[in-house]
């Protein structure tokens, strides 16, 4: 199942985040890899095939995992997601990160993110640097994260040759703040939205509504979240590891819900 925006085309509608794959922060963990590179290739093979990684993840490691996992797929069909930490954010530091992720990776980076603002060096500094890897063949389209409308709309401002494509933020039915301002600016100008931690860490799971709306599709409660996200017009990025937890989170491309479903939950959260 596909989602498509102006500004990066059509996408998996629904992503695997790789957070905790590979290691912590800056901190590399090999004890587990082979399953790691198993479950990115399940969910690739099950039909998710938007992979959401960092040059943070492990110190890069997850990104060399993704690359693992992702050979022997159609390289078109596969759209990886990958991000510079904000004191790489320099000029000369963003393409050396950039050239590092896409030797890791094996292959170019589909969407390239700064992943949390920097206090220290001009966003349109780093927006050079980006346009400078499109150029280059290392990234086919960049990005921002983390970022608050002002700051989105300071980075799109920087782009001078290319469209800023992206915004990967916080969002969920718990964690509803860029409805306010980023989310509709992002849909209005067909600006990717990626949604990391939609399911809180499991807590959605639990949701009595959701599960009782998803008697009546054959659905989870983290189905259904998951086809909220779809249809209220952003990406969702959960992580999964087990292959039981990736099929559930497959079962959502299935999952329709009604207007009036649709909107009982949307109140329901408010």
């Amino acid at each position: 199942m596909k989602a498509c925006f102006k500004r990066v085309g059509c996408v998996s509608a629904i992503g695997l985040g790789t957070w905790g794959m590979g290691g912590g922060f800056w901190t590399a963990d090999t004890s587990r890899d082979g399953e790691w590179v198993e479950a990115i290739r399940y969910a690739l093979e099950k039909g998710i095939r938007l992979v959401d990684t960092a040059e943070m993840y492990g110190g890069g490691h997850a990104e060399e995992l993704v690359g693992l996992a992702v050979r022997g797929f159609p390289r078109d069909e596969v759209f990886i997601v990958t991000k510079v930490w904000p004191n790489h954010a320099r000029y000369d530091d963003v393409l050396k990160s950039a050239e590092a992720s896409a030797r890791r990776l094996g292959t170019y980076i589909d969407l390239y993110l700064l992943h949390w603002p920097s206090d220290s060096v001009p966003i349109c500094e780093t927006v050079r640097a980006f346009e400078a890897l499109v150029d280059k063949g290392v990234i086919r389209h960049f990005g921002v994260s983390n970022f608050s409308l002002d700051q989105l709309r300071e980075a799109e401002a920087c782009a001078k040759k290319y469209e800023l494509a992206a915004v990967e933020n916080h969002y969920s039915l718990l964690n509803r703040r860029d409805e306010a301002d980023v989310l509709p600016y992002a849909l209005s100008n067909g600006i990717l939205y990626l949604a990391y931690t939609p399911l809180e860490k499991g807590a959605l799971a639990k949701s009595p509504l959701l599960a009782e709306v998803g008697k009546r599709y054959g659905a989870t409660a983290v189905q259904v979240a998951l086809a909220w996200y779809i249809k209220r017009g952003v990406v969702p990025i959960p992580k999964a590891e087990k292959k039981s937890h990736i099929d559930e989170i497959v079962g959502a491309f299935h999952v329709k819900l009604s207007d009036e479903d649709f909107q009982r939950i949307d109140s329901a959260y408010r």
